[in-house]
This record gives structure tokens, C-alpha cells and sequence, in this order.
């Protein structure tokens, strides 16, 4: 495994991070943050100790997946398996979890609310990073920003991090912070990865600029850069509506950039979620793509795509048949 900081920081993360939306009571009732495709907690260890015996040492989840039992489920392996300072932890806030007018956002009420409720599901007296999932429009940034710079300096939160947005609210974010002496976001967790490039025409230059670590999420495309086009359906991509939302609209290009994929792996022997990761991390801002894990060889795919260089003609191959899709996964 290999560490790098993250961002301008001295915090030292593994170059891949586990993503624990996966893990959780599935139910196939429809209901905020549940999923039928998520593994409980006996079926979530396995998965969880391989990546510490891979030596990932970056954990990300939210207190909405599967309505905080992917944080309940993480809190307590880790409290078995390993010692608090040895891991960095992540988690989020802004999603709905109560039905209720402050059940959701990121008022200063419910950032102070939620981020406790995640300590004590987490079994932790404070996160690594703590993240706001998406943009608050219905609460004024500065409340955000100072209500998490005095969870920092509560010292229940270490650094502070932002997901997918547009690229003026993160710069203005970041100015806010900065011309009023408050933490400011070291991290942007935004939608990156072969069949989804937007983010490469201002996020990815602005986050260069201000030395911000990116570390995407879903890079594999919710796995359809790890099979062939149109192959076996899995329960995830039958029941996830929101993946099916992100990669509905462009279905001919993006499966030419699959295939090229395929192409790619059956030269090197190797699969094809490596090549979709090894191009992720080819890229300078990218400190840490995001990955799940739900069967034992997706942890060891990803973790191969560490040591594989592609050439420059391979990048190439594998960029230049991508169109301009829709701008999705903001809210």
C-alpha cells in the first residue's frame, strides 16, 4: 500500500479509501439511505478486514447510509480490530435522516446534532474528516462554515471536507473560510472516472490550485467499468436509481469507452477495474479514489491498479472517445 497527504495537509491516507455505502441492513423497503444490494454486518467484516490486512488505513462513510448503519457497522469492527489514532476515518452530513423540518441540511442545529450522532455510532470522540455531502441551499454557507470550524476546535472533527458541487461554490466556500479565519475544506470527494469527465473543466484546476485532495467517488463507474457492456446484472444496478440516473443518457459513448477498457485489460492480463483505477490515479490531483468492496477480488483489483503505469498512448485510448455528458450528482 501507498500513503500520501492529503491535499496541503500532513494527514497521511492510503492511496485507496474504503467506501462503506455498501454496508448495512438491506431492506427492500423504500426508504432514505436503505438499499436491497447492501451487505449486513456479519457479511461486512470480511471485507472490512481484508482492507486492513491490505493496509488501507482510510475509511469513508455517512450518517445517511443505510440511515447510520454503515456507520455503526464500521464503528464497531474497527473497535475490535484496530487502534483509533492508526485509522482515519470519515463520514458526512447534509442528507435527510429524520422526517422532520431539521431532520436534514447543514444548519448549524443539525451539523452539531448529526456529527454526535455519528461519534457514538462511529464509537469514536472524534472524525478525521468530517465532509458536507452536497450544497445547503437553504442555509447560508458562512452558518456551515463556522458552526464545522468550532467542531474543530471542539476537537470532535480534525480537517473539514466538501462533496460534489459546482466549482464557484467550493472557490467561494473557500474564500469565506479564509477571509474570516475559519477552517477551510482540505478535501473535495467529487464524481470522477472514465465514463464521467466534467469534472476535469473547473473542479479538477480549481482543487490543483488550492493543493485540495480529490478523492472521487464512485471511479468505477458503480461498477460498469469493472464487466462488459450489457453483462450480468447485479442487484445493485437493477435497484440503484440514482446510478441509473448518472449514466441513463449517454449509453452508446460510454459503452465504446467500456469496451475500450476491455480492450486495454485483455492486452495487459489484467482486469478491468485495474485499468479504470490505474487511469484514476495516473491523475495528478487524485490522492485517493474511493472504492468498494463486495466480493473478495474488488479490493485486490483495486489495489493492483497501484502498480500498474499505463503509457501514454494508453491514456490516450482510453480518453479520447468521451463525449460531454450532463453535469449530475449534485444533489
Amino acid at each position: 500500500m501507498e500513503y500520501v497527504n492529503l491535499g496541503k495537509t500532513g494527514l497521511k491516507v492510503s492511496r485507496l479509501c474504503l467506501g462503506c455505502m455498501s454496508y448495512g441492513e438491506p431492506t427492500n423497503e423504500r426508504k432514505p439511505g436503505r438499499h436491497a444490494w447492501t451487505l449486513n454486518d456479519a457479511d461486512s467484516q470480511p471485507f472490512l478486514r481484508q482492507a486492513l490486512n491490505l493496509g488501507m488505513n482510510f475509511f469513508d462513510t455517512a450518517n445517511v447510509y443505510s440511515s447510520g448503519d454503515s456507520e455503526s457497522i464500521l464503528g464497531r469492527f474497527l473497535k475490535k480490530n484496530t487502534r483509533r489514532e492508526a485509522i482515519v476515518l470519515a463520514t458526512k452530513a447534509w442528507g435527510l435522516m429524520r422526517d422532520e423540518p431539521n431532520g436534514r441540511g447543514l444548519s448549524r442545529k443539525e451539523i452539531i446534532f448529526e456529527l454526535d450522532q455519528s461519534l457514538r455510532r462511529l464509537q469514536t470522540d472524534y472524525v478525521d474528516l468530517y465532509q458536507i455531502h452536497r450544497w445547503d441551499t437553504e442555509t447560508p454557507i458562512e452558518e456551515t462554515l463556522e458552526a464545522l470550524h468550532d467542531m474543530i476546535k471542539a476537537g470532535k472533527v480534525r480537517y473539514i471536507g466538501a462533496s460534489s458541487m459546482y466549482a464557484w461554490q467550493f472557490a467561494r466556500a473557500l474564500y469565506l473560510a479564509d477571509s474570516h479565519g475559519w477552517s477551510r475544506f482540505v478535501s473535495m470527494q467529487d464524481h470522477y472516472n472514465l465514463l464521467y469527465r466534467e469534472e476535469e473543466r473547473e473542479m479538477i484546476g480549481l482543487c490543483l490550485a488550492e493543493g485540495i485532495g480529490v478523492i472521487p467517488w464512485s471511479p468505477l463507474a458503480r461498477g460498469r467499468l469493472a464487466r462488459p457492456w450489457n453483462s450480468e446484472k447485479t442487484t445493485r444496478l437493477e435497484t440503484d436509481v440514482f446510478g441509473r440516473n448518472l449514466y441513463a443518457r449517454t449509453g452508446e459513448a460510454d459503452r465504446k469507452v467500456i469496451d475500450r477498457v476491455g480492450e486495454i485489460a485483455e492486452k495487459r492480463g489484467l482486469a478491468r477495474a485495474t485499468v479504470a483505477l490505474a487511469w484514476l490515479l495516473a491523475k495528478p490531483a487524485v490522492t485517493a479514489p474511493i472504492v468498494g468492496a463486495t466480493k473478495p477480488y474488488h479490493l485486490e483489483d483495486s489495489v493492483a491498479a497501484l502498480s500498474v503505469k499505463l503509457t501514454a498512448d494508453e491514456m490516450t485510448a482510453l480518453e479520447e472517445l468521451y463525449i460531454p455528458h450532463p453535469v449530475l450528482g449534485f444533489s
